[in-house]
Order: C-alpha cells, then sequence, then structure tokens
C-alpha cells in the first residue's frame, strides 16, 4: 500500500536539490501520516491519515 492519506488523498511528492554543477539529487517528501482509530459510521477501525486532517477535524478519533 502506497504511503497515502485516507481521507484527503495527499501523498509523496518528488523534489529536486540543484547543486553547484547543476547535478539533480532527486529526492521524495512524504507526508506527515499517523495511524489513529477512526469512528466511521459507528465502527471503530484503523486509518493512515495526515496530520493537517487531524489537525482539521475532518476524522472523529475513537
Amino acid at each position: 500500500m502506497a504511503k497515502q492519506c485516507e481521507i484527503c488523498g495527499k501523498k509523496a511528492l518528488k523534489s529536486a536539490q540543484l547543486t553547484f554543477s547543476h547535478k539533480q539529487n532527486i529526492n521524495r517528501q512524504q507526508p506527515n501520516l499517523q495511524t489513529i482509530k477512526v469512528n466511521v459510521n459507528g465502527v471503530v477501525k484503523k486509518m493512515d491519515v495526515c496530520t493537517s486532517c487531524i489537525r482539521a477535524g475532518k476524522v472523529q478519533k475513537a
């Protein structure tokens, strides 16, 4: 399973660091995912959710 938020779909980004000699170092920036217990329609299940969704109140913790 890919590292992706199950609420908003946020996933890894590609970034490139350019050196003085113009070589590119490719880097992946991962989202800050937390595994939390979430109450979904009265059923408690574990989900991988990014911290911005948790702070925004898009999920209800169990």
